[in-house]
């Protein structure tokens, strides 16, 4: 399996001046081609601040990030917003949508300023990625008139909108309640199946447990990793359980 993202030796620091903030204190992660990857830590540990400049949404002090054989830090924002665009996707825990657009807007959004698809297309698209998450018929509806559950499926239409590689995800679970989290999982765990890589920062043992493999941050280091089977649906007790005693191991 070839790496999409390779991380050496990142350190990132914020502030400056006699005391700054070094958030991620040269650290090493790599994320394969198709590849299911959670980040676990308490507050402040640096996982969502690793998932950001993994993304290029954020620059590192020192270090190396490569998406392939591109090195993020040699790429101007142009670039990089491209990058970002064309072989990225982002799941946050609260979607950003614009409140003048309805929903099918919101998710054909990212995809308009790619002129090699006509309007129909992208139409076509949409609808067909908010069939597969269960939102069709709300195309019209304003971002007020869904639910939070609905919210975050839209947003992860919008991610796909242009066939990621990757998608990055921060706690895409975090804000809502326990069966919408598990139906939102099982939607991310049948897109790694098809082939995208997913990136996942969460909290939750449950969540962590339907990734290939875990890393668990502490104080701006990886500490430790776990490494799981592809998910099949049947030992999520048994995989949670692994989670919670690598948890309960390095102290998280």
């Amino acid at each position: 399996m070839s790496n999409i993202v390779i991380g050496k030796n990142i350190v990132k620091t914020f502030g400056t001046g006699m005391e700054p903030v070094k958030v991620l204190n040269l650290v090493n992660a790599e994320i394969g081609s198709g590849e299911f990857v959670a980040v676990m830590g308490p507050s402040g540990s640096g996982k969502t601040t690793l998932l950001h400049v993994l993304s290029g949404m954020d620059s590192i002090t020192s270090g190396s990030v490569k998406f392939k054989d591109d090195e993020l830090s040699e790429m101007s924002e142009n670039q990089l917003a491209d990058l970002r665009r064309t072989k990225m996707g982002f799941i946050f825990q609260q979607p950003t949508m614009l409140k003048n657009l309805n929903l099918l807007d919101n998710i054909i959004l990212p995809a308009v300023p790619d002129g090699r698809h006509a309007a129909a297309k992208l139409v076509q698209k949409a609808k067909i990625l908010m069939k597969k998450m269960g939102i069709d018929g709300l195309e019209d509806r304003d971002i007020r008139e869904v639910s939070g559950g609905q919210l975050q499926r839209a947003g992860i239409c919008r991610a796909l909108m242009n066939d990621p590689e990757i998608l990055f995800a921060d706690e895409p679970t975090g804000a809502v309640n326990s069966k919408t989290a598990e139906e939102i999982m099982g939607l991310l765990v049948e897109i790694n199946r098809e082939g995208t890589a997913i990136l996942l920062v969460t909290h939750d043992p449950l969540v962590a447990a339907k990734a290939d493999r875990v890393l668990f941050m502490k104080d701006g280091n990886i500490v430790s990793e776990l490494m799981l089977q592809k998910f099949g649906g049947k030992d999520m007790e048994a995989r949670t359980e692994r989670v919670l005693a690598k948890m309960a191991a390095v102290g998280i």
